[in-house]
């Protein structure tokens, strides 16, 4: 957090750069929101409780980078984020997830965070009290043994000489069926009675034995579990939901309603009634205790291709006064999507083969050939924006992740006579669906 505290504005997009290609006035708008949320932590005075964020609307078709301007975004500042479809919620009383899951869903992912935090904090003690245990373990009683004794077996202990060693080690058993009431729907608001059930049922000890390279992480496990102090987990991984906590709903489109309000359209125009008080600031009850939803970063994003962003409800819209437009993906962005992210999509798959002992390189031109087959697909058919680059380059690379295995040359360079070759007429035929998603 401390390193996110020394960027501004600018510098966020310059760290978005680096993942997502064009979009620069969407980063923008969500540098500008990440950044005021940041300058209302070092406001002083009553004014600071005033200032909440500007949830944002993005409009933009599929594979454009709607979602992943978000995950990074989150990422960048290691905020706890949780990423939703509207479609997946109805409206209270209907069978179905209802809104208030999505808070419960993000602190359980911010627990999560502020507890891997903590057992790094304590991982050295708790790798300390492990080794003495492994040493208890292999020494009864080594209090009384010499120090000389002890020291050496600490020794070879460090060394590695003793990790096929069999040691006893207590390990916790839970009696009785692990209970799940979490799979029912509208069952959510109850989560807390799952762990309850777990809470009461009866715990043993029961003493293992296994080697000492085993036993190793489940001693740390245990140790480090006694250093965390829960109470404290709690406190601060609901106010890092409630400070920094992001929400991005997707398919927010999908939840418009035509204005007749039959059918489908009453549950739809009930999600969106039921998001209102979330998004404006209400308090949700959840298992580490209540939590207030006024200072969390919501994003919504959708296509808007068969409805009108006006088509939402009024009071839905003002909850989210920032809005930002996205473009399709030009050929151009496509190579440049190919070339220029540290997690472009052809280093990924370079990472992969180079697994099976395979040096893939591509050249310019493969990679140009490659982008405008992917363009000119998304304008022939569907327009699925840059999830199509994934299409086409697992066509290419097809051959060589089957034959992998048996392939002596060790070093492969993707030219554009290899792209042609392995698409073949695949882009000259009329009917595309039937050979590419």
């Amino acid at each position: 957090m401390d390193y996110f505290n020394e960027l501004n504005a600018k510098e966020i997009v310059k760290e978005l750069d680096k993942y997502i290609i064009g979009q620069d006035n969407a980063k923008k708008m969500v540098a500008i929101a990440l950044r005021n949320r940041m300058r209302r932590m070092n406001v002083e005075g009553d004014i600071r409780d005033e200032i909440i964020p500007s949830n944002i609307i993005m409009i933009g078709p599929t594979g454009v980078g709607k979602t992943e301007i978000a995950r990074r975004l989150a990422k960048l500042v290691k905020a706890p984020f949780v990423k939703v479809e509207a479609t997946k919620f109805t409206e209270v009383g209907y069978v179905g997830k209802d809104v208030e899951s999505i808070i419960r869903d993000l602190v359980n992912i911010s627990y999560s965070m502020v507890e891997k935090e903590m057992a790094k904090e304590v991982s050295k003690a708790a790798e300390k009290a492990a080794e003495e245990k492994i040493l208890d373990a292999i020494l009864p009683g080594n209090e009384k043994a010499e120090k000389e004794t002890v020291e050496k077996f600490r020794n070879m202990l460090e060394r590695g000489v003793l990790e096929d060693r069999e040691i006893e080690v207590e390990v916790m058993e839970q009696s009785g069926p692990k209970i799940d009431i979490m799979g029912i729907g509208g069952m959510e608001a109850f989560e807390g009675i799952q762990d309850m059930f777990q809470n009461i049922a009866p715990k043993k000890k029961k003493k293992k034995k296994m080697k000492v390279k085993h036993a190793r992480q489940i001693i740390i496990e245990n140790e480090t579990i006694k250093r965390i102090d829960r109470e404290i987990v709690n406190e601060k991984a609901k106010e890092r939901a409630e400070q920094n906590g992001i929400v991005f709903i997707d398919e927010i489109d999908k939840v418009v309603t035509t204005g007749k309000y039959e059918g489908v359209d009453v549950s739809r125009g009930g999600v969106q009634r039921d998001l209102l008080p979330i998004v404006e600031g209400t308090t949700v009850t959840t298992k580490y205790g209540a939590v207030k939803t006024d200072y969390i970063l919501f994003i919504a994003a959708g296509a808007f291709s068969s409805v009108n962003i006006s088509d939402l409800m009024p009071e839905f819209q003002g909850r989210f006064p920032v809005r930002s437009e996205l473009n399709s993906l030009t050929g151009e962005e496509f190579f440049r999507i190919l070339t220029e992210p540290d997690n472009a999509i052809t280093k990924q798959y370079q990472a992969l083969i180079k697994t099976e002992g395979i040096e893939v390189e591509f050249d310019d031109e493969a990679l140009k050939l490659i982008a405008e087959k992917a363009y000119s697909a998304n304008q022939k058919i569907e327009d699925i924006g840059a999830r199509r680059l994934r299409t086409v380059i697992t066509k290419v690379l097809e051959d060589i992740m089957y034959n992998a295995p048996d392939i002596e040359n060790k070093k492969i360079v993707i030219d554009k006579n290899f792209v042609e070759k392995s698409l073949g007429n695949i882009f000259e035929d009329k009917d595309l669906e039937r050979y590419i998603l």
